[in-house]
């Protein structure tokens, strides 16, 4: 088993130093990066099974923000609009195209009557909304505006109250521990983008304060731990790791171990990228749940899944079979700035009853967001 303590990382882009013997802001609890370690030293080290070390230098902490753990100042306010604006760009840009080709004319409005219900309906549908939601659009544009003529505005009025009505109490921040170490467990198929969600994550959280270590429990994907270690030395994190083919659960055994020993304030364990549909391998999901369970009997305090949103109606199969057999608290919806079909947000909370916790866009670990729906709505239906 490899310990791996990393050195000091360069600046990353939005994030600043706290300058040295200052408390981080919003009051967070003392032992982020920068601070001493359990043995009086500010001093970190590589550790390897034959017990060799090698001195590192200490990471810097990012600048961290007011109230919850791991929601910065660009969360706030119109900035969270715009960030879901770009992340929905192709989202948007497909609905505000189609949506304007119901009006024919902008100064009287169009009539709306069963082909125009129709028209309505097939582009609420290519959103990947699903049937449901946008039966229930159409239903209320119906009953409000049936045999009147209506315009963009209007139509985009009643969308938007019926998906924030939807979306309400859907999202959600992260459930913190009230005694360290806060344990998530991450979970989701290969390719869903769950590694670099879990680095985007763990900087988040050392950015507010944090002390994070990692536990790559992906150990059938050497690539996968090796990108994990990767993230590591970039975010300024430890990590521990085991040789490729391990029992992941054995991974998780050791740093669990360590961080419950050290004090770490948040444990983040990677586990093998699987189907919902391989048994064993949810089967073998519940160990390691079990040997977390042996250090912090509360644990893991979330079980997030990472579904990757250019999968579509996928992606609703996907949370239907982790939400069953893993037991997840929330999902992480990757890579959305790289589909058209952003409304597979919607399905996805309204089926399965999961807060959908956090947005990722693009390989930046600053492109995570905490899921807000009036912020969602705002920024998908809006007019050009």
């Amino acid at each position: 088993m490899i310990f791996w303590k990393k050195k000091k990382p360069a600046a990353e882009s939005g994030s600043s130093s706290i300058p040295k013997g200052q408390t981080p802001v919003g009051g967070l609890a003392p032992g982020g990066i920068g601070s001493a370690s359990p043995g009086g030293s500010s001093d970190s080290s590589v550790e390897n099974s034959t017990g060799g070390t090698a001195s590192q230098g200490t990471a810097s902490q990012g600048t961290a923000s007011q109230g919850t753990a791991g929601h910065d100042t660009a969360d706030q306010g119109k900035g969270a609009v715009g960030w879901f604006r770009r992340a929905l760009q192709k989202t948007t840009t497909l609905f505000r195209t189609d949506i304007r080709d119901l009006w024919k004319s902008d100064a009287d409005g169009e009539l709306v009557d069963s082909e125009f219900l129709d028209k309505l309906y097939a582009i609420l549908i290519r959103t990947d909304m699903g049937p449901s939601m946008a039966t229930r659009i159409r239903d209320d544009i119906s009953d409000q505006y049936r045999s009147r003529r209506v315009h963009e505005e209007e139509v985009l009025g009643v969308i938007r109250a019926r998906v924030a009505q939807s979306l309400k109490d859907r999202g959600g921040s992260l459930q913190m521990s009230a005694s360290k170490p806060t344990v998530i467990l991450v979970v989701g198929v290969n390719g869903s983008g769950k590694t670099t969600s879990i680095a985007k994550l763990a900087y988040r959280l050392q950015r507010s304060g944090k002390r994070v270590l990692l536990a790559a429990g992906d150990t059938f994907r050497a690539a996968a731990v090796e990108q994990l270690k990767v993230w590591s030395e970039r975010i300024g994190c430890q990590i521990v790791m085991g040789e490729q083919g391990v029992d992941p659960a054995s991974v998780a055994f050791k740093a669990m171990q360590r961080a419950v020993a050290e004090g770490f304030d948040v444990c983040i364990v990677d586990t093998a990228g699987r189907l919902q549909t391989q048994s064993h391998l949810m089967q073998q999901l519940e160990k390691v749940k079990r040997v977390i369970q042996k250090h912090v009997e509360s644990a893991p305090h979330e079980v997030l899944l990472v579904l990757d949103s250019t999968a579509g109606q996928n992606a609703i199969s996907q949370a239907k079979g982790f939400s069953e057999a893993a037991g997840c608290t929330g999902i992480v919806l990757s890579k959305l700035d790289g589909t058209a079909k952003g409304g597979v947000i919607i399905p996805i909370a309204e089926q399965f009853g999961l807060p959908v916790k956090f947005i990722g866009v693009g390989e930046q670990l600053e492109d995570l967001q905490e899921f807000s729906a009036d912020d969602f709505v705002a920024a998908l239906f809006t007019s050009a």
